[in-house]
């Protein structure tokens, strides 16, 4: 099967999590037979990586993607709604670059608006392969903090309807992810629902023979109030009585952070052996946002085999049950506190046998291997019946 890969950039040339992913499927699914034309950027100002350097990322010299088209991504002033317009001309960049070949390919899988453009024209006609759409999390049509995201968010809705509507279909991790594309009009018989995964080596099984004295817990992301950090700052805060240490990793101002002994805050890591270093001496993985897809951090803690304090949006279910954690269904202080406590007070016992849980739910449902196959049997589906 020939497929175009259209995305807003891959790692390590571009950092994010839609670009992890877009990662994983070039990988993947060249692993799985098929013939992948990725279709890629690199920031404005950046060096655009040979052909050579993406193949080499993707399969140190053992492989090669079908073909490989780079951008820079356009960059216009910053004022409102400069993403969204810079996002388009991104696309009309793709599409100046695919339009003679469109029909070569069997299916045209596109992240964020990278195919903005080519669905304007299909929709004016155009013939096209079937084509699917991934927004990921849907975050736009999610609660969120702060008057400037809301207003990203009201300025992302509009195009983000019009590209799920002109594309034949649209993927979905499941769960509450898959409730909120159908709440904004898409039939359900267009979702396609594939979860994210994690690559084998990230499995280390030997992690949870034992719980860390006292119990561990890890952060990991931004400081962001989506993530509920002030909430999580609150219910450590009240803690007090508790004996337990808390990680937080990743980029904290310093007026945000926690003056207490059993606090720790190790900064932005950006080096995956440093980050599974951190990921072993834990034992609990604390993520309740107020909204999410599925985070990438989750899979990561689970193949580590953390147990997970998480809130029960996105499609965070799929991954996180009353065997492997605890699922909030609320984002306060008082929940986060509650959830933190039982952790606390759980026999050694109980803990090891939710860490072995992550372990084996990894096993049987997010390697990146058992994904892309079916993945590759769905759009096969599709194709043949379109």
């Amino acid at each position: 099967m020939k497929i175009a890969l259209l995305t807003d950039g891959i790692m390590p040339f571009v950092l994010g999590g839609m670009q992890k992913h877009s990662t994983f499927l070039a990988k993947y699914l060249t692993l799985n037979g098929c013939k992948v034309s990725l279709y890629h950027c690199v920031n404005n100002g950046c060096e655009i990586p040979s052909s050579n350097d993406v193949n080499k990322v993707l399969f140190n010299g053992s492989n090669n993607l079908h073909k490989i088209v780079g951008f820079q991504f356009p960059e216009s002033k910053k004022i409102p709604g400069h993403y969204i317009r810079d996002s388009f001309r991104y696309s009309e960049e793709i599409y100046d670059e695919i339009k003679s070949e469109i029909n070569d390919y069997d299916f045209i899988y596109i992240k964020g608006f990278s195919g903005w453009k080519l669905l304007q024209e299909k929709k004016n006609n155009l013939k096209t392969p079937p084509i699917g759409i991934n927004f990921h999390g849907m975050n736009m049509f999610l609660p969120i903090k702060g008057g400037k995201s809301r207003l990203s968010q009201f300025l992302f809705r509009k195009p983000v309807v019009f590209n799920m509507k002109y594309s034949d279909f649209v993927f979905s991790y499941g769960g509450f992810v898959t409730n909120t594309i159908e709440n904004t009009g898409v039939n359900k018989n267009k979702i396609i629902e594939i979860p994210t995964g994690i690559e084998e080596e990230w499995l280390k099984e030997d992690s949870v023979k034992s719980v860390s004295n006292p119990i561990r817990f890890v952060f990991i992301g931004r400081y962001d109030l989506v993530k509920g950090i002030k909430e999580l700052n609150q219910a450590i805060s009240e803690l007090k009585d508790y004996c337990f240490h808390f990680s937080f990793i990743g980029p904290f101002p310093e007026k945000n952070r926690i003056k207490s002994n059993n606090v720790t805050y190790e900064g932005y890591v950006n080096n995956d052996e440093l980050l599974k270093e951190y990921l072993s001496n834990a034992d609990v993985l604390v993520l309740p946002s107020f909204s999410e897809g599925m985070p990438n951090v989750i899979l990561e803690a689970m193949a580590f085999g953390l147990a997970i304090l998480a809130t029960n949006v996105g499609a965070v279910s799929l991954m996180v049950n009353n065997e492997n954690g605890i699922l909030l269904n609320q984002v306060d202080a008082n929940s986060i506190k509650k959830g933190l406590i039982k952790f606390i007070e759980m026999r050694d016992i109980e803990l090891i046998e939710m860490k072995e849980k992550s372990i084996i739910s990894i096993k049987r449902n997010f390697l990146w291997s058992n994904i892309i196959e079916n993945l590759v049997k769905e759009l096969s589906n599709k194709v043949s019946n379109k």
